[in-house]
Order: C-alpha cells, then structure tokens, then sequence
C-alpha cells in the first residue's frame, strides 16, 4: 500500500506538527493510501552534537501515542545512529521514502534538511521527488502570535516558566508523568503532603516556581494541584524536584503510580524563606491562587 509521509523529529507534537499531520491525513484519506509519520530517535544532536542534546518536551512513547492520536495510520521511529548520519540525500530517499514506505507525497516544513550534513533541502526533495515518482508539499512555519512556533522556542518559553504561551503552542497544556517516589517528607511534617514526581533524565521542566496545575494518576480522574519545581531553598535542598500538592481532602496513596501533571498557570517563582512558618503561610496562599485559576467559574 502506497502512503503520505511527513517527517520530523515531532518533539511535543506542536500545532506546527499539527498542521503538518492534518494535511497528511487529508490527502492519505482522498488517495487511499496510509498516513504515515516518520520521526527518530534519539534526537539527531545526541549523535551529531552530544554535548548540546536539548531537553526533551515528550518520551518517545508519548510522542508516538500523540502522532497516532492525532491521525497517522503508522508511526515509523529509525534508529539514528552515525551510520543513518553518514547517508547522503539520495540514498535517505530512496531507502525510507521509496523503497520502505512507497510514497506518493511527502509533507515537511519549509525548513525541512535531510541526508549526511543536512545537505538535502525541499528544493532538491523536489527534485528527487520529480525522478522517483512521488511529489513534495511543503508547509510555512505556524505563528500565534508568540512567533514561530517550534521545538526550540517552546523549550526556551517553558525554561521562562510561560506555561500559558507554550499551551498555545502545543495546543494543550504542557505536561509531565512519571512515577510517585519517596521523598524527604518535610511536606507531611508541615502538614502539606505533597507527591514526588520522578521525571525522567533529559525531560524539559517549567522554569523553577509554583503551579497551578491538573494531576491525573493512571486510571482516575483530574485533580487540582499546586506543584512545585525547584530546589527547596528553604531546607537548603541540594537536588532539583518536582512536588504535587494535590487539592483534596484525604487525597488516594500515590507511592508507585505514574501521576501525569498538566500546568496551567505559573504561581510565582521560587523563594527562599526565613522558616517554616513563613513558608506554610505563602503555600497556603498559593493554594488559594490556583484554586481561583483552575476552579473560578
């Protein structure tokens, strides 16, 4: 069966990604042929630039998940590793798009690069398209207003704590999951438990501050939280962390669960105060704030 491809990275599956996606869905549909996403893993700059990877917005399988939901037939992830690196535009072509996945058209950004060096551009995409059969729609950058949006700039509005700006431009909250894990308590013994949130090695993180956000653990429903990322100045904490104060009376045990976070609003940046009485006081009015943020009629 023939297929419509778009390719990229599709770190967080951004409304540029979108649009991209929908335009590969439509014609796949009008053509009879499979709507396919091609991505890689790991990100390019771990093999070409290993000391200047960028955070990740998603995990693999969170991206995957999101490009099926979002519309495409099959999600094809290739290993990229310096052998791929080291192919030149014409065999990445003929390899992936002709042989593997039997395109008709390919869909990419205007700023789409491609082969060994990135050597290959829409122009010679064209080209190459035009000799092996298959054509080549190319797609501005989206911008809301914010600027273009990408991968990159989202990182760097999330690193700001922009919450609400990077929402717009994935087109949903930005969030978080990872697994429930001990932490060193001081949240029970000041009478705010919270749930420590393991994130994964290499993950972009929401500039240190407090939070309004969502919290969902596997199976159940949201929940309002106030979390908080950072190093807990305070208690002179020596290790970035991410705590969720969930907004419920007698709230489930959370020990072992995987709990996806989904922020709405930046609270405030991150304190250092004189005690602890100081610091339940400005969590109290935190919880007030995001109440009103994520209740408010």
């Amino acid at each position: 069966m023939t297929s419509v491809v778009t390719i990229g990275n599709f770190d967080g599956v951004h409304r540029g990604h979108l649009t991209l996606i929908a335009r590969t869905t439509a014609e796949a549909t009008q053509r009879g042929a499979r709507a396919v996403a091609l991505t890689f893993d790991p990100h390019p700059a771990a093999v070409l630039r290993p000391d200047a990877v960028p955070a990740a917005l998603q995990s693999l399988e969170e991206r995957t998940a999101l490009l099926r939901e979002s519309g495409c037939d099959e999600v094809v992830v290739v290993p990229f590793d310096a052998a791929f690196a080291a192919q030149g535009p014409e065999e990445f072509v003929d390899r992936l798009l002709v042989d593997r996945l039997a395109a008709e058209l390919v869909v990419v950004g205007t700023n789409f690069r491609f082969g060994r060096a990135a050597a290959g551009d829409v122009a010679l995409l064209i080209a190459l398209g035009e000799q092996r059969g298959f054509g080549v729609e190319a797609i501005g950058l989206v911008d809301l207003g914010d600027g273009p949006v990408s991968s990159s700039a989202l990182r760097s509005q999330l690193a700001a704590g922009d919450v609400e700006v990077v929402a717009r431009g994935l087109g949903r909250p930005f969030s978080l999951t990872g697994e429930v894990v001990h932490g060193e308590g001081r949240g029970r013994t000041i009478g705010i438990p919270t749930a420590n949130v393991a994130v994964a090695e290499g993950r972009a993180l929401p500039a240190d501050g407090v939070y309004a956000c969502w919290a969902g653990a596997e199976g159940g429903g949201r929940t309002p939280a106030v979390v908080n990322i950072g190093w807990r100045p305070t208690f002179a904490g020596t290790s970035r962390s991410v705590e969720a104060h969930l907004l419920v009376d007698d709230g489930p045990d959370l020990y072992g669960q995987r709990l996806t976070l989904e922020f709405v609003a930046r609270v405030r940046g991150e304190q250092r105060f004189e005690g602890p009485e100081a610091l339940v006081a400005r969590i109290h009015e935190d919880i007030r704030m995001a109440r009103e943020l994520l209740l408010a009629p």
